[in-house]
């Protein structure tokens, strides 16, 4: 199956699309956001994602309780989560400048929705496919209003039951959708390679008939490569320009030296995967001649009987196979042979 985003083609037939999220690693600088997408076009990127939310669309201004993110493992130990969100969110107005620039470079550029109000204000802007978070695969809602507008859907599933899952893809395809696509992902920061499980990824696309990918929180590209070798045609990544620049999501982002790794290496897991095949490639056509084949490892008189110190099987493949040779010992040579001379396998029969 293939489904296009932007006019460009998605499946096991093609190579992995690889988006680079930018989430809150523009630090609150439209500069930088520029910066990262420019960056992402140079590592060879397949697209640029961004996160359309506020902080009132997200959550509620209330101090205390459950609003405060308690976790002491958490990388946002501490925060409160309007503040938080007021921090990572990407200003609506940066939207517009940032997908001319991407498309400038080439890039898809597209978002993640995370609210209603937020896919009418994509829409204006012409995005060309919509990602739902993880953190929102049980909004129903959303999903619908994402799925009518008939554009390509990304949905990842962290956290997600097989049953909420289902619930989900039913339903897009209801409100319209036909290209869909469900994103392995583990819903922590840093993700852990053990706590992946991307074995899940063939058995999403055969469940439910669609594309399948990875949304990848672990640290390097190990991980995605694993994936696309399990059949993952979307690979999504967080990215900044230095971890060391900090920002909300910078501990678990890709640099551009990372980034283009991931293009080039994902792409050959790609390349690598084939068909079922067996016996010499057109490749290995060349190759045959250095096999075993039986020779003669001395100067050999007519009538001569060959023996294991005349004949050997050895590099290269001009003489005959090497499962005849136990029936060779102890004939008598046909003819003179040379040291160094293939055995044919006339010679052998």
């Amino acid at each position: 199956m293939t489904i296009e985003i932007a006019g460009r083609p998605i499946g096991p037939d093609h190579p992995p699309f690889v988006i680079a999220e930018v989430s809150g690693n523009h630090n609150q600088s439209l500069e930088r956001a520029l910066a990262i997408v420019e960056a992402a076009a140079q590592a060879g990127a397949h697209a640029i994602k961004l996160q359309t939310y506020t902080a009132d669309t997200m959550t509620l201004d209330v101090r205390g309780g459950s609003f405060e993110i308690s976790d002491p493992d958490s990388l946002w130990a501490g925060q409160n989560l309007h503040d938080l969100y007021q921090q990572a969110h990407t200003p609506w107005e940066w939207h517009g400048p940032i997908m001319e620039r991407a498309q400038e470079l080439g890039l898809v550029c597209f978002s993640s929705p995370f609210d209603e109000t937020a896919v009418d204000f994509l829409e204006d802007l012409g995005a060309p496919a919509y990602k739902i978070a993880s953190f929102e695969n049980n909004h129903l809602p959303l999903i619908e209003k994402a799925a009518s507008t008939g554009k390509p859907l990304i949905i990842s599933t962290g956290m997600a039951s097989l049953g909420e899952l289902d619930d989900a893809v039913r339903t897009a395809r209801d409100a319209g959708c036909s290209q869909l696509v469900l994103l392995k992902c583990t819903s922590t920061y840093p993700a852990s390679p053990e706590n992946t499980n991307i074995r899940t990824i063939p058995h999403l696309r055969d469940l439910f008939g669609c594309e399948v990918g990875l949304s990848d929180h672990t640290m390097g590209v190990g991980v995605a490569i694993a994936a696309v070798a399990l059949g993952a045609s979307v690979v999504e990544k967080h990215f900044t320009l230095a971890r060391a620049d900090g920002g909300v999501d910078s501990a678990f982002s890709l640099e551009p030296a990372e980034l283009a790794s991931l293009v080039s290496e994902t792409d050959r897991a790609w390349q690598s995967l084939g068909q079922v095949r067996y016996g010499p490639t057109e490749a290995e056509q060349k190759s045959l001649v250095f096999r075993r084949s039986i020779y003669a490892a001395a100067d050999i008189a007519e009538g001569e009987m060959f023996t294991e110190a005349n004949i050997r099987i050895v590099r290269p493949g001009h003489g005959g196979p090497p499962h005849l040779f136990e029936k060779l010992l102890g004939r008598q040579a046909r003819q003179d042979y040379s040291c160094g001379t293939p055995l044919s396998l006339d010679q052998l029969l």
